[in-house]
């Protein structure tokens, strides 16, 4: 059985409809065959028990009125007792006694088979005399069982014939139904990117692939260029600190100069640093691309937020702006505790760079939702920059310093890939200010 699974799953769509069609026509046409063979025995039967009834009855009432039945006999016809014995002169029957009582008890019977079938059909009567006699009337069906052997064959036969008919029809028909499927394949495995199939005009399933064809090339071709992007944007980015630690390093060994050592140094710390930081970002980028996420769980956002504070108070200079926080009632969001941390990170991170002098961090429930707010009262965005600076490696003022411009991109990704949303406004000081929207578990 698992063998002709394989090979049934191994025969085309065209072959298995095929063979499914003419197996169903062949069995069908053999019922309606058996069946019209059955019907034409039972016509055929019928038609010779009626000849049989009227010579029967037409002897019967010979015998009925006192004739002498051996003056009465005709072919085909006998009388007989109610034992079977003749009464009309003649020969014995060649029937068994229960067969003569089944004909005298008004049963139709055929005996034999082959090239000797007969009917035999019987009435019975009584004489004058009180006597009871068995008229019984019989025809040869050898004529009748040629005609119908005949006709069976001929059944089979034409049956057989309809049957590969069908089967043809149906390979045509399904051949026709998917020369457009082939055009189709052949049409998309040549299709240069941005070109799209053509639509056919019938509104059918054929349209509803090509159609479904197209938004999978139109993703394809988007995520390609995402990826084209992105690649040249990351080696652009990547190149500026490798090409001063490189430049640097080189310096320091054709130039050996012990008063400068410390300088030199520090100076490609400072670019492994950042080429650390932008390694980390484009890492946690790519995952969140993936959409290879963990399972979310219960995080408590007020916590995460006082943390967030905690480390950018620590790494903060000694002039940087104040940081407060303000979360009047618990908060959780469904997430996970690292994608908090990185979101937190990324906006207290960019709010303390641009701030003048005050950063405000604020958490509150709203409904199902979790509100993060983050502002600060800097330069501000630009209305026409505000939805741009989620973009990858975008950076409104490259002088502040720091940052390859994938925080805020990166924000955007953890919180949609949760089912949130990311804005970003003015805050009431004229700075900016972005609003998470998380779901609450």
């Amino acid at each position: 059985m698992a063998a002709l699974r394989d090979w049934w799953a191994r025969r085309s769509l065209r072959t298995r409809i095929t063979l499914v069609v003419g197996v169903v026509a062949l069995v069908a046409l053999a019922a309606l065959s058996r069946l019209g063979g059955s019907l034409l025995v039972t016509t055929v039967i019928n038609a010779a028990d009626v000849e049989l009834a009227a010579k029967a009855s037409s002897v019967a009432d010979s015998v009925r009125v006192g004739v002498d039945p051996a003056l009465v006999r005709i072919a085909g016809v006998r009388i007989v007792d109610v034992a079977g014995r003749p009464v009309d002169g003649g020969a014995a029957l060649p029937l068994s006694d229960a067969q003569v009582r089944r004909i005298a008890g008004g049963e139709e019977l055929t005996t034999g088979g082959g090239t000797d079938m007969r009917r035999w059909l019987g009435l019975s009567t009584v004489g004058p005399d009180g006597a009871v006699r068995v008229v019984i009337a019989s025809a040869d069906l050898v004529g009748s069982a040629t005609i119908l052997a005949n006709a069976a064959s001929w059944f089979l036969v034409g049956a057989l014939l309809v049957a590969g008919v069908v089967a043809l029809a149906a390979w045509s028909a399904t051949r026709a139904a998917l020369r457009p499927v082939d055009r189709l394949r052949r049409a998309a495995a040549t299709l240069p990117p941005g070109e799209r199939l053509p639509l056919p005009p019938a509104d059918d399933e054929l349209r509803a692939l090509a159609a479904e064809f197209n938004l999978l090339l139109a993703r394809r071709d988007d995520a390609v260029a995402r990826l084209e992007r992105f690649t040249g944007d990351a080696a652009h980015e990547l190149r500026s600190p490798v090409a001063a630690i490189r430049a640097q390093a080189e310096v320091a060994v054709a130039h050996p100069d012990p008063a400068l050592a410390e300088e030199t140094l520090k100076s490609i710390a400072d670019e492994a640093a950042r080429l650390s930081s932008l390694l980390s970002a484009l890492l946690a980028l790519a995952r969140a691309d993936s959409g290879q996420r963990p399972p979310a769980q219960p995080v408590d956002l007020v916590a995460a937020a006082r943390a967030a504070v905690d480390r950018a108070h620590s790494t903060a200079p000694e002039d940087g702006p104040a940081i407060t926080l303000a979360a009047p009632t618990p908060a959780v969001v469904a997430a996970t505790p690292s994608e908090v941390a990185l979101v937190l990170d990324n906006l207290i991170g960019n709010a303390v760079r641009y701030a003048a002098g005050l950063v405000r961090v604020g958490v509150l429930p709203a409904g199902r939702w979790v509100r993060l707010v983050v502002e600060d009262d800097g330069p501000g965005i630009p209305l026409a920059d505000r939805r741009r600076v989620f973009d990858r490696f975008v950076r409104l003022n490259p002088e502040a310093g720091g940052g390859a411009g994938l925080g805020l991109a990166l924000v955007e990704a953890l919180v949609h890939g949760r089912g949130g949303t990311v804005s970003a406004g003015e805050s009431g000081a004229g700075g900016a200010r972005f609003e998470v929207r998380w779901p609450s578990p």
